[in-house]
């Protein structure tokens, strides 16, 4: 039987982190504000938003903390989540010292392994966010995850998934999302926290023009207080795109 990795949890300048496997900040919290989006990289998460604005069944792999469960059960209304998390050691911490609330109509947590939850059409977004210390799990980059994670949306569709910006592996594991969606995939570094935000999209069109996304952007800011025009700036680093507009789907080289 294998030993499972330690699960501690710190406070510093009043943030309580949570640590999974070692040093690494798994989630964390203010505990003035345990509702916001402390790190950066779970708020660059939700550019997911200029994309999909109105997500009505959320899966989620991996709870952590429970930021991102938190931050939809309590400002995306209309949004039902099911987080699948495969430590019961994470769950019980999260709501004894993460304030995560209790099971209701809109949110349900259950223990079990998040890639064995993947259904065909079980969900419009897939939250992906699972970590051992900074490790993501090989059975969530492989071709038969993505593929089935392109098979558990609806469509319309959106993919989220958080990967560390000095994995080694991105390129390879980003080639085989852009396999299983069709190329339509963007990614775009987070603004403050070693991380990449990859989105895949499913019945996206294959561009964006930016008056569009700029627009959509200065509304959500408005609506949720976190910087979606930076996200949009961002998104030119690691895409494709013209002047006019985003390439969602990139074109076919020669074509």
């Amino acid at each position: 039987m294998s030993r499972r990795p330690a699960l501690t949890v710190s406070e510093e300048r009043g943030v309580r982190h949570l640590h999974v496997g070692g040093e690494a900040i798994q989630s964390a919290m203010r505990l003035e504000d345990p509702f916001a989006l402390e790190l950066d990289y779970t708020r660059c998460m939700m550019a997911f938003l200029l994309f999909h604005p109105q997500p009505r069944h959320a899966l989620m792999i991996g709870l952590g903390g429970g930021s991102l469960a938190k931050f939809f059960h309590r400002r995306l209304a209309g949004l039902r989540t099911h987080v699948v998390e495969y430590d019961e050691r994470v769950i019980a911490t999260a709501r004894a010292l993460f304030h995560v609330p209790a099971d209701d109509a809109r949110l349900a947590i259950e223990h079990g392994d998040g890639v064995e939850a993947l259904a065909p059409e079980c969900c419009d977004l897939l939250v992906v966010d699972g970590y051992e210390d900074e490790t993501t799990p090989a059975a969530m980059v492989s071709q038969a995850f993505f593929d089935a994670a392109w098979c558990a949306l609806d469509e319309p569709g959106a993919f989220v998934m958080n990967v560390m910006d000095d994995d080694k592996a991105f390129d390879r594991h980003l080639q085989r999302l852009e396999r299983a969606f069709g190329g339509a995939v963007l990614a775009f570094k987070a603004l403050r926290d070693p991380n990449i935000v990859v989105i895949g999209l499913k019945g996206a069109p294959a561009a964006i023009e930016w008056t569009v996304l700029r627009a959509r952007a200065d509304a959500l800011e408005k609506k949720y207080g976190l910087p979606f025009p930076r996200y949009v700036e961002r998104l030119r680093s690691m895409n494709r795109w013209t002047a006019d507009s985003l390439l969602v789907v990139p074109p076919v080289e020669g074509g």
